[in-house]
């Protein structure tokens, strides 16, 4: 019938005409004698069309159907078909499409034997033909939703054009009323104009859509040409728009498509390479670092090149994923212009598995690319180029290039393979000779599957020959199979794929090494999926009994069809143990119903499965972008997306016209990926095949994004039934959160999918997956507390406010144990938060009684206590005892307004407080330290309190072995010989004090390693200097006087004493040798010849030492303990940093002060034990405890009378002062007593003022309001 034309006149007759002109005698046909029927089966007297003014308005020839799709001029569409070769009124029959009613034209699709009908209402009825009745079938529609284009969906018109690309892959439509859109075959929406930057420009305004007249694809379908503008609908439109409009014109769009749609063998790849005519674009990151080839693992490799790649972006490093998603840009290979210049365009590419090389084919030959070497390589014989065309696609075996092509020369069908590192010649290649045309190629394993012309499939083998220097490729043919009893037509086949699935996974148990053969062959026949596998209901062929080169292989059961309206197929020949599930399936991609995955389902610790189950299940599942690759062990699905950029503000609207192509924005390809998983899990849910699911999930657990799986899955399925306005009778929900609780991410996930879904559906949820209140009390008991603190937050929302206090104080007081100092500020938050916004309500009391005389602890606020000694004008000897109450200014002033509001502070202080208590009674200072840094606990007021009960050292002994362990602090030995030391003297005294505090920062708990980062806020340093004095002070107490020199002690090991000294310091990441702080020498010191005995000495004292920061951190809990008049810890303190001038002090100050009696004996029954445990268990202390005796005898002669126990007790307060804000402590010396107007109280209570308080930076720290809280 080709060489005919045929014509439609509007007086309803088909006229059949010869090339020439000549109809051949042939009468025309009048439609009205062609009979119409529903479908072919009907009896041969079918209605006719019956109406005298029918004719046809729009034709296409199907040429795999063997007939013509036409529209009639009243919107009715058929199918009109020949019975017989003869081409006569009597022998043509016709089938209606029942359903459309309102046709203006059609397009048809010859590969998938598709009709397109536009119809009036804007939507594309997609019809095909049923191969058993004849009768015409709805296939798919394309049409827009008023969910995408709200504004626009029944607004467009009629359809007006419909053009199938050249490979028959995609569909471009246009409308009446204007705009483009671009469907893949199946129906996924790819572009659509009429909407986004498209429609609208940057300032908000509509454009008017452009109206096409005409339009056609270029070769290959890498441009389309249009002709725009037949004048505009509207009439009031403004007059620029309405120029451009009416304006006509020619446009050309590029177009970049995937490999797949030419080169159907890619499938099996994991690389998305998408071809323009004259450019590549690679996901494959930058293949220059990519040279580890793929193990039986994705993730050891992916992670090897992501961290490589100067492409990578951090944030996904570590946590290992692909390099296929590396970042959202592409690879992008220029193709080379002197290949292109004889053979655009550019027909197939192709990447192997690894992405490192790229092979492309023009018009004639072939050319491939080094993406490590950045190099092509091309025929160095231009003629050996122009003789071969490459018919049926080429594709990667390892380092050979497969093709297969039509030699010009020798008018021969060839399969040629070319190895890649040698040079692009013949000479180098390995030719067979093939019986028909190839039409597609595909390789597997070791094997290649050729489909030819003739419908018939070869399988050959392929394995590589090193003879001598030559490496070359042999092929063998291993087995030919007739396929034309299946086929009608060879250009109907899709694609052809030679896979390991199979439906009996009983075998892969039994026989395991069967399960890598190559099972069946996967086709595509124009959209249906065709499976044929092995035979194996006949004798089995034993391996042994024949060698491989003669092996025999098994015949292949008739086809069984799968699954319909398949565009792609991706399937993998790599195995994997753990994930067998994603490995052994099968995915497709059906246009717009979405995906499917064709699952193997294993019967659990291999036991018999039952007879009823079947082996595989087919899942459909719906995702957002249209898939091009599948990374079958991530889980992911990789794809392309068009993305806009508008570029309409270069222009200005005053023109007389805009020009045509601004109204069209600057499109990009982005890539794409999506997760599958969740999907997949729920089919599987809702099939009830959760043991399946669970086998699944757990091969997938290791996954980086495995949470979000879970919770995607959660919250889909919460969205769907908690909206749903009928009765669901069989909610999943319920199985969903079963499902979770097998995971330990089981809690985060719940409050993560609560946190991010409205209020409203809470109860839903939670009616599902339990109580929040047992929720979080798992969390507390599972120790996760940033979990349980997210179900703090469901908790105040859903419970009275009684209720979340109560479980938020049970958390704050675990933080608080643990440490997590982020989290405990975030609760003393909350807790006020919940005080604040409730009623009258006081906080229910805590079980201890705890003091309130003084009021509660301010929080957060910038008081900075300050530790200052003056020693110009105090002497060391003479303290002044004094404490001043002060208000505190500012906004902290405000916040007594409300009871409720000081109950609440009152409810949090006594919290922190018994913290505090609890800490001291244990011993643990440095936690106390870190603790009150942390949390700017106002640690010096609180000890003055407790100065008599908890802030009593209880044991002295237990105390000091306490700390030493805390802090890392060896024990003291004693040496060997007695030596005479250089440091007897003092003339080399070590200038411990000033110089170790000057180099740490501001508070020495703050820089602890906690696992939880303190925000960086500006810290007020007011007191390092300050410390600095105070230590100059204790040191002149010591009484080495002006003889002092400034020496600075450098660690000299030597062999003998290593081992010592790394005991001390190597426990601790800031050794202070590793750090190097102490590595400045004297210079008169560094010029003197040491001794042995004197080095030993040396060595002696650093044994003795502790790390660097420990003894800045218990020179600052001295300070504390020293202001607050904690005498006994002072001593503590004072005994394991063996200095003489601490308690030396501390016995100045109880001779020259009003002590407690009671501490005054708490010490000497403390200094009787430690001597008495010095003298059994640990001797090094006695040479200190020696020195020290002569102050501890002068210390016992005191008598009674001199003590009064009053003195450190607080005057009692009046009922006003006792409700009055909690007492700031106002440190000033005796000259600088001046302190911040509004600030001065009644100095009823006594405090250890220990120097000057510098004024103006207290003022400034109270107006700026900011609550970060300095306890230096």
């Amino acid at each position: 019938m080709l060489e005919d034309l045929l014509v439609a006149t509007s007086d309803g007759l088909l006229h059949l005409i010869h090339w020439e002109g000549m109809t051949n005698g042939r009468k025309a046909i009048n439609l009205c004698t062609v009979p119409f029927s529903v479908d072919l089966q009907s009896s041969r007297a079918g209605s006719f069309l019956g109406f005298e003014d029918v004719h046809i308005k729009d034709m296409e020839y199907c040429a795999t159907l063997d007939g013509f799709a036409v529209v009639f001029n009243d919107g009715r569409v058929g199918f009109i078909t020949p019975m017989s070769s003869r081409f006569t009124a009597e022998q043509l029959r016709g089938v209606w499409a029942q359903d459309v009613v309102d046709g203006t034209c059609v397009a048809v699709n010859n590969k998938y034997r598709l009709m397109a009908f536009g119809c009036v209402s804007g939507s594309v009825q997609v019809y095909t033909i049923d191969n058993a009745t004849g009768a015409m079938q709805l296939s798919h529609k394309l049409e827009l939703t008023p969910k995408q284009y709200p504004d626009i969906w029944n607004k467009t018109g009629a359809v007006k054009l419909i053009k199938w690309s050249p490979d028959n892959s995609v569909v471009m439509v246009t409308w009446e009323y204007g705009g483009l859109s671009l469907w893949s075959v199946f129906g996924a929406q790819l572009i659509c104009t009429l909407g986004g930057d498209f429609a609208y420009r940057s300032d908000g305004t509509k454009k008017e859509p452009l109206k096409i007249s005409s339009m056609s694809w270029g070769a290959e379908g890498y441009h389309l040409w249009v002709i725009s503008g037949f004048g505009s609908q509207n009439a009031d439109v403004e007059s620029d728009i309405k120029n451009t409009a009416n304006q006509p014109g020619i446009l050309q769009f590029q177009f970049i498509k995937s490999a797949l749609t030419v080169n159907p063998c890619m499938s099996n790849q994991e690389q998305v390479l998408l071809q323009g005519e004259d450019r590549l674009y690679l996901n494959c990151g930058d293949a220059s670092q990519a040279q580890n080839p793929r193990n039986s693992s994705a993730h050891s490799e992916h992670k090897s090149i992501r961290e490589k790649s100067p492409f990578s972006d951090g944030s996904l490093d570590s946590q290992g994923l692909s390099t296929l998603l590396g970042h959202r840009h592409w690879h992008v290979v220029q193709i080379s212009s002197t290949y292109l210049e004889s053979n655009w365009p550019i027909r197939f590419s192709a990447i192997d598995k690894l992405g490192q090389n790229v092979a492309v084919v023009g018009k004639f030959g072939f050319a491939h690319y080094s993406l490590l070497t950045k190099k092509w390589k091309l025929f160095g014989n231009i003629t050996q180029e122009q003789n071969m065309i490459v018919t049926g696609g080429l594709a990667w075996w390892n380092d050979f290039i497969v093709l297969a092509c039509y030699n010009l020369n020798d008018h021969q069908e060839e399969l040629r393979v070319y190895l890649r590192t040698s040079n692009l010649d013949n000479a180098f290649a390995h030719v067979t000779k093939v019986q028909a045309e190839t039409l597609l190629l595909s390789v597997f394993r070791d094997m290649v599957i050729l489909f030819r012309a003739d419908c018939s499939i070869c399988l050959y083998s392929i394995e590589r020959k090193t003879d001598g220097l030559n490496t070359t490729a042999s092929i063998q043919v291993l087995q030919e199979v007739s396929m034309s009893r299946y086929i009608p037509h060879p250009f109907l086949v899709v694609s052809v794929t030679l896979t390991s699935v199979r439906t009996e996974t009983g075998i892969t148990l039994k026989m395991p090494h069967q399960a890598c053969d190559a099972e069946s062959i996967m086709l595509n026949l124009a959209g249906q999926l065709i499976m044929m596998q092995r035979d194996r209901s006949g004798p089995q062929i034993r391996e042994k009994d024949n060698s491989p080169n003669q092996r025999k292989l098994l015949p292949f059961c008739p086809p069984v069809v799968l699954a319909q309206s398949v565009e792609n197929v991706w399937t993998t020949c790599r195995a994997n143990k753990q994930k067998r599930h994603l490995l052994e399936a099968l995915w497709l991609s059906c246009g717009g119903a979405g995906m499917k995955v064709w699952l193997p389902l294993f019967p659990r610790d291999h036991r018999k499965p039952h007879s009823f189950l079947s082996r595989r299940i087919m899942l459909p599942f719906h995702i957002n972008i249209y898939p091009l690759a599948v990374l079958f062990e991530d889980a992911l699905v990789l794809g392309a997306v068009n993305d806009t950029l508008l570029y309409d503000c270069l222009y200005t609207r005053g023109n007389a016209k805009e020009q045509l192509e601004v109204l069209f924005p600057f499109c990009v390809v982005e890539r794409t990926s999506q997760i599958y998983l969740h999907h997949i899990l729920r089919q599987l849910l809702v099939r009830n095949l959760g043991e399946q699911a669970l086998l699944l999930a757990q091969s997938c657990a290791a996954l980086p994004y495995f949470p979000h799986v879970l919770e995607l899955m959660l919250h889909e399925v919460l969205e769907e039934e908690a909206t749903s306005r009928e009765p669901i009778p069989d909610p999943l929900l319920p199985t969903v959160a079963k499902f979770i609780t097998e995971f330990p991410l089981f809690l985060q996930t719940v409050v993560h999918c609560a946190r991010k879904t409205e209020y409203a559906l809470w109860n839903y949820l939670f009616a599902a997956v339990g109580n929040p209140k047992d929720l979080f009390e798992e969390c507390l008991m599972a120790q996760d507390l940033d979990t349980a603190a997210s179900y703090l937050i469901i908790l105040q929302n859903m419970e009275v406010p009684t209720v979340s206090r109560q479980h938020a104080t049970l958390l704050f007081s675990t933080a608080l144990e643990q440490g997590k100092w982020d989290l405990c500020r975030h609760m003393i938050r909350f807790l006020k938060a919940i005080g604040s916004g409730e009623s009258e309500t006081p906080p229910p009391t805590p079980t201890t009684q705890e003091p309130s005389s003084s009021g509660g602890f301010e929080f957060f606020r910038n008081r900075s206590i300050s530790l200052s000694q003056s020693t110009e004008t105090l002497p060391a000897s003479k303290l002044n005892l004094q404490k001043t109450l002060s208000m505190p200014s500012g906004p902290s002033g405000k916040r007594w307004s409300k009871d409720s509001d000081s109950a609440e502070n009152m409810y949090i202080d006594m919290m922190l407080w018994r913290h505090a208590r609890r800490l001291l009674e244990e011993v643990r200072l440095k936690d106390l330290g870190c603790f009150a840094a942390q949390l700017g606990f106002e640690l010096i007021g609180w000890l003055c309190k407790e100065r008599t009960r908890a802030a009593r050292v209880e044991d002295f002994v237990i105390a000091l072995k306490r700390l030493h362990k805390d802090f890392l602090w060896p024990f003291p030995v004693i040496p060997i010989a007695s030596i005479s030391s250089p440091f007897k003297n003092g003339k080399y005294r070590i200038g411990g004090g000033e110089q170790l505090l000057k180099s740490q920062s501001a508070d020495p708990f703050l820089n602890l390693e906690t696992d939880i980062g303190v925000p960086g806020a500006p810290r007020s340093q007011s007191w390092l200097g300050n410390i600095g004095s105070a230590h100059q002070e204790i040191d002149t107490a010591s009484s080495h006087g002006p003889q002092t020199q400034d020496a600075f002690l450098s660690p000299l090991l030597n062999k003998g004493d290593e081992c010592s000294i790394g005991s001390a310091t190597d426990l601790t990441e800031t050794s202070s040798i590793v750090d190097g702080d102490w590595m400045m020498v004297d210079e008169n010191f560094s010029t003197l010849s040491l001794t042995q005995s004197e080095l030993e000495h040396i060595s002696m004292e650093l044994a003795s030492k502790g790390p660097h920061k420990s003894q800045v951190q218990l020179r600052y809990l001295l300070h504390i303990f020293m202001e607050a008049g904690c005498l006994d810890w002072c001593i503590v303190i004072g005994l394991i940093l063996r200095e003489p001038s601490i308690i030396n002090q501390v016995f100045g100050l109880m001779q020259s002060s009003e002590v407690d009696g009671e501490m005054l004996q708490n010490i000497k029954t403390g200094l009787h034990a430690i001597d008495r445990w010095a003298s059994t268990d640990c001797p090094g202390y006695k040479p200190f405890l020696n020195i020290i005796k002569p102050q501890f005898q002068r210390l016992s002669d005191i008598t009674e009378e001199q003590i009064q126990p009053e003195a450190f007790q607080p005057v009692n307060k009046t009922p006003e002062q006792a409700a009055s804000p909690r007492a700031e402590d106002s440190r000033n010396s005796a000259c600088h007593s001046s302190s911040p107007s509004g600030e001065t109280g009644s100095s009823s209570t006594a405090s250890w003022t220990e120097g000057t308080m510098a004024g103006s930076p207290e003022e400034e720290s109270f107006q700026d309001g900011t609550y970060d809280c300095t306890v230096s």
